[in-house]
């Protein structure tokens, strides 16, 4: 539904060059992005002496579309632009007075309609089209978890922050795809680090973020991916007895995702060339070896059955057929599985 090449990068390198469009609408279930793009004209596009006239914030759960329409045809006063942001706008009902204006939009206007967790209704054909012909209409989609690795490594290097890959990947398995904590965390992260040494060390994310160095999801699954049985059954009683540091619920998607990538890469043509196999994979060619390493040790085979095993253990911890086994029992019972 949203135009054809309108990425975050290409809004944003677009605004910085001010050139700008009457019409940002925001939509989408990641709200980083959103934010984002909305902060950024809101700091902006107007000098800080000209926003008490020229700038205004509307909340669609309190004014409706005829409201935002006579805001946004409101002249601005002593500066080049008028804006207006609506935020929450999924919440206003009747968007037909929207539709009209967005199809003669003030050119002296900058309206931001955020639009969170969803997108508009694809069967208004006519708005989406309004929209479209009016500005830029950008979706603002949830992040895989193989791009998280990718995603910290350029928001670190934007802010001059080296990171190692085990850190990175400790970083993204213990927060996961919640961008708005993510880059939180990270922003905390490098507040600690010295001016002399701006980089990010296990130690360094086991201090600010909490995640143990040694026992964490991602030691885990490297555990798992080598079929080191001690590494694996040490890791798994130290989460059995400190429940708060991970869980089932942590580790299961986790694993999954490793071995149901792994269950394509049986199917590569070259699994044998960590190259190949990270084109397959569309992955990192770093994030690879685990792979290579995954296809020695366990068969297409037995691949299958682990993900059938996965999936009966994560009805169990919802409760279907399992009516007193504890989550910790059953991840022992899962890594016994997978290993063994």
């Amino acid at each position: 539904m949203a135009q054809a090449g309108v990425t975050f990068d290409s809004v944003m390198s677009a605004l910085k060059k001010r050139e700008f469009k009457p019409l940002y609408y925001l939509m989408g279930d990641e709200s980083y992005y959103i934010d984002q793009i909305s902060d950024w004209i809101a700091n902006n596009v107007l000098q800080p002496e000209e926003r008490d006239f020229n700038q205004t914030v509307l909340f669609g759960s309190d004014v409706n579309a005829s409201q935002i329409v006579d805001e946004a045809r409101r002249y601005p006063m002593m500066a080049e632009y008028h804006v207006v942001i609506v935020k929450e706008a999924q919440n206003i009902k009747h968007t037909e007075p929207l539709e009209k204006y967005f199809k003669q939009p003030m050119p002296s206007t900058i309206l931001v309609m955020c639009h969170k967790n969803g997108k508009v209704d694809g069967k208004k054909r006519n708005y989406v089209k309004a929209i479209q012909e009016a500005g830029i209409l950008f979706e603002s989609m949830k992040l895989k978890e193989w791009t998280l690795p990718p995603f910290i490594e350029k928001y670190l290097r934007e802010r001059q922050v080296t990171i190692d890959q085990k850190s990175t990947q400790l970083i993204a398995d213990s927060i996961g795809s919640d961008l708005s904590r993510l880059t939180s965390e990270l922003d905390k992260v490098i507040l600690s680090l010295p001016e002399s040494d701006k980089r990010i060390t296990p130690q360094v994310v086991e201090d600010q973020i909490g995640v143990s160095k040694d026992f964490n999801g991602f030691e885990l699954r490297a555990a798992i991916v080598s079929r080191n049985v001690f590494k694996a059954n040490q890791i798994i009683k130290y989460f059995d007895n400190n429940p708060k540091a991970g869980s089932i619920y942590a580790f299961l998607p986790l694993l999954f995702n490793f071995f149901q990538n792994l269950m394509i890469a049986h199917y590569c043509p070259k699994k044998d060339s960590q190259e190949a196999l990270a084109q397959w994979l569309e992955i990192q060619p770093w994030g690879a070896r685990d792979y290579l390493t995954g296809l020695k040790n366990y068969s297409g085979m037995k691949v299958m059955q682990i993900i059938s095993k996965m999936r009966e253990i994560d009805a169990k911890s919802k409760g279907l057929d399992n009516p007193n086994t504890p989550p910790g029992e059953l991840m022992k019972e899962l890594i016994f599985f997978i290993l063994h």
